[in-house]
């Protein structure tokens, strides 16, 4: 009786351990799995925040090339698109008009001086006669009267002489400025005048470049205090149309600005180096003009950020391992990235990737985020 006795109470106890586990089990079974999610840990950075916007390239000196005299033209002596040295020459207008003026004018100064050396002889002549009484003041008055005007013929006569000089030397069209030439606007066998409405040519200084851009007024003083004592100029790269940096670099000139009364806009002219002229008058460009900068600043991701009636927040993974929303204020998007203005601190985990599926508590299970670059070139190591 007493082993029946110990045998039931055996197997009593071993029913209810059992049913215990069991329901261990049924409670682990019951338990929630945890969530998979991708997060991000804030670091402090330095961020550049910019703005790219349209710009046009303008010549830094334009010149029109004239004649300053009437003539036919006879020579061009330039190549059409060509690099061109101050003072050389462009085109010949027929001299020969001009050599004969010349000519004209130096005989008609040899005829004044003449005149003039005859009139000094003969004041010298009657100088001592009036002193002596033999002849009258009057006639002495009249003869020294005429040595000045024949002086004054001379003068004229060199002035003359160096009109007709400078005209022919007009003659040859030089080049005011050094840079590119357009092409001959007039060619050999033309009329040309001083008075002419198109130019022969036209000449642009390249090897420095204006990039044009219209800024709204507003942003100004931001841009001014900028520049302050930090740097002496405010650096602004230089895109193409495309929006692909073009490896240049300029600075802003704030001299001259003029607020547009129509738009409220200022031109804003930003002065580049072209020592190999990539940059063309008149081509479209793009200006990457800083807006702000930021020595320590928090970024997340886009996709990482919810709004909830107007409130941005994210999801952050605590010690313990749950998700909770906290409500964050943000700033500038920078390259699909928004500066956190307040409510985060480095050193805290974001959850990126795995939102939909979080709650309030949630348990989670983190990997670092990848982000879409890097998981692609991953992808491609791995192959």
């Amino acid at each position: 009786m007493g082993s029946k006795r110990h045998l039931s109470i055996l197997l009593a106890g071993l029913a209810v351990l059992g049913l215990a586990g069991c329901d261990t089990a049924q409670q682990e079974s019951e338990a929630p799995a945890p969530v998979h999610v991708s997060v991000l840990t804030l670091e402090a950075h330095e961020l550049s925040v910019s703005e790219d916007l349209p710009a046009r390239v303008a010549a830094v000196r334009n010149a029109e090339i004239r004649a300053q005299i009437g003539g036919i033209v006879q020579r061009r002596l330039f190549e059409q698109g060509a690099e061109i040295a101050a003072g050389a020459v462009l085109f010949q207008i027929n001299p020969a008009p001009f050599k004969a003026d010349v000519d004209s004018a130096a005989a008609a100064l040899q005829r004044a001086e003449a005149v003039l050396a005859r009139a000094h002889v003969q004041a010298e002549r009657l100088t001592p006669l009036m002193l002596a009484g033999a002849i009258s003041r009057q006639m002495y008055d009249d003869a020294v009267a005429l040595r000045e005007q024949a002086a004054a013929d001379v003068a004229q006569a060199r002035a003359t002489l160096a009109r007709r000089r400078l005209d022919l030397q007009f003659t040859s069209v030089e080049a005011p400025i050094a840079g590119r030439i357009d092409q001959a606007l007039v060619s050999e066998g033309a009329l040309v005048s001083p008075t002419d409405a198109t130019p022969m040519a036209r000449i642009q200084q390249i090897d420095q470049v204006y990039v044009d851009v219209r800024q709204s007024a507003s942003v100004l003083e931001a841009l001014r205090q900028q520049i302050g004592s930090v740097t002496p100029e405010l650096s602004v790269e230089i895109l193409g149309g495309d929006g692909k940096p073009l490896g240049m670099r300029g600075h802003i000139l704030f001299s001259g600005i003029e607020v547009d009364a129509g738009t409220g806009d200022v031109l804003l002219r930003v002065l580049v180096d072209n020592p190999q002229r990539r940059l063309l008058p008149g081509l479209y460009v793009q200006a990457r003009i800083p807006r702000a900068h930021y020595h320590a600043a928090l970024s997340v991701p886009q996709q990482a950020v919810t709004r909830t009636a107007g409130q941005a927040s994210v999801w952050v993974v605590d010690a313990q391992g749950q998700a909770q929303p906290v409500p964050i204020k943000l700033g500038e998007l920078v390259e699909r990235r928004y500066r956190v203005v307040s409510g985060l601190s480095a050193g805290q985990q974001v959850v990126v990737e795995g939102i939909e599926r979080l709650s309030p508590d949630a348990q989670v299970a983190a990997r670092p985020w990848q982000p879409a670059a890097v998981s692609e070139q991953l992808s491609t190591v791995a192959r």
